[in-house]
Order: structure tokens, then C-alpha cells, then sequence
């Protein structure tokens, strides 16, 4: 994690959290076997990347949907705890594990529920989405639970971690991304190319897409 700016007192927590995925992957494959051992790099690196670019302030609600085995939303609550997190998913074996690995840590800022996301109610300041599905289907998901406003260093809305050519994904959702942070310029690593997080504001959204009916 040497190019980003994690708090000290988060890299004892980042290191047991790394150690709690090991644990449970042998178990439930929350990350790819084959790329386990690049599990610091690969996988909680590029979810810690915000910590380049966002500040939250104190009382932030965040929600993670399709959070898997906790990412980003676990490595993201350990360095912002300040704020609250909510990490839903479908699938019940992997909540069981993210509740485990939370309560292990000592996380008081984070809720894990089995839940699918278009069935939540109440709005967040930002919601994440790492790898879940293509831009307008989880748009749908998501448009009613986001809360326009500008407390932060980024507008309220969307962080999405996508890899690819994209351009035919934004003009099916007919919203272009605020900003578009590029994983190789922060981490320097051919792996990372083409894979970004994509930021869109909530009042974009909002003013430009359609409630699904």
C-alpha cells in the first residue's frame, strides 16, 4: 500500500482483515484461488485507491452493494471511521462471512445484510459497486437510495470499480462520470490497465435517468 496514504492506525486492522480472507476463501472462494497470494495488491489495494481522492466527513453513510467477501467496503470502513457503512448482498454465505470479519475486527461502523439492493430503502451519500454489473442495470438498483449533496471532497453519488472499454456501458446509461480515476497512473502496474473508478455525482443521476418502473 506504499503509494497511498493509509491511516497508521488502520495497518494493524488492514493486516487482519488480510488475514480473515485468507481464512474464509479456503472455505467460500471470495476471491480467485489463482490470485490469492496477490490479495493485498490486487484486490484491497484498488479498494483503498479513494483514499486518494475522497474525504469523508463525519456521519458519511455509505453502502456497498454485491460487496462478495466484503470489498471495498470492509478495507474502506477500517480507514474511514468516521463513517457509516451498510454491505448488502444476496447471497447469505457471504454476508455470514462478512459479519464474521467485521465483528472480528472490532468494526462498529459496519452493517452486513442479506438483502437485494432494488429492496432497500433510505439514502446514502455514496454508493459503491465493485465489478457487479453493468452501468444501467445497477443504476436501477441504486438511483432511490442515492442522496444529492456536497459535504465531501466529491459530490455525493456513485463510485464504481470497472474495467474495459466502457464507452458503450455510460452511453446506455446516458451519464457521464464526474471523474474517471485510472488504477495504473496510482499504482503503477500493468495489471491495473483499464481498470478505473468511476465517479457520478447523485444529482447527475437523479436529473438524467428514469425511475425504473
Amino acid at each position: 500500500y506504499a503509494e497511498l496514504p493509509i491511516p497508521y492506525e488502520a495497518e494493524p486492522r488492514l493486516a487482519a482483515l488480510a488475514a480473515l480472507l485468507r481464512e474464509w476463501n479456503d472455505k467460500l472462494n471470495l476471491v480467485s484461488r489463482q490470485d490469492v497470494e496477490n490479495l493485498e495488491r490486487h484486490h484491497l489495494a484498488p479498494c483503498l485507491a479513494p483514499l486518494k481522492f475522497l474525504r469523508l466527513e463525519p456521519g458519511a453513510t455509505v453502502l456497498d452493494v454485491g460487496t462478495g467477501g466484503g470489498l471495498p467496503g470492509l478495507p474502506l470502513a477500517v480507514c474511514y471511521p468516521q463513517a457509516k457503512f451498510l454491505l448488502v448482498d444476496s447471497i447469505g454465505k457471504k454476508i455470514r462471512a462478512v459479519e464474521d470479519m467485521a465483528q472480528k475486527l472490532g468494526l462498529k461502523n459496519v452493517e452486513a445484510r442479506q438483502v437485494r439492493a432494488e429492496t432497500l430503502t433510505g439514502q446514502f451519500d455514496f454508493v459503491l459497486g465493485r465489478a457487479v454489473a453493468a452501468l444501467p442495470e445497477f443504476t436501477g438498483w441504486v438511483r432511490g437510495r442515492l442522496r444529492p449533496g456536497a459535504r465531501h471532497s466529491l459530490a455525493n453519488g456513485l463510485l464504481l470499480w470497472k474495467g474495459g472499454d466502457l464507452a458503450a456501458e455510460i452511453a446506455a446509461l446516458g451519464v457521464e462520470p464526474r471523474q474517471k480515476f485510472f488504477l495504473e497512473a496510482f499504482f503503477n502496474e500493468p495489471y491495473f490497465r483499464e481498470k478505473y473508478i468511476l465517479h457520478f455525482a447523485a444529482e447527475d443521476i437523479l436529473s438524467k435517468t428514469r425511475a425504473p418502473a
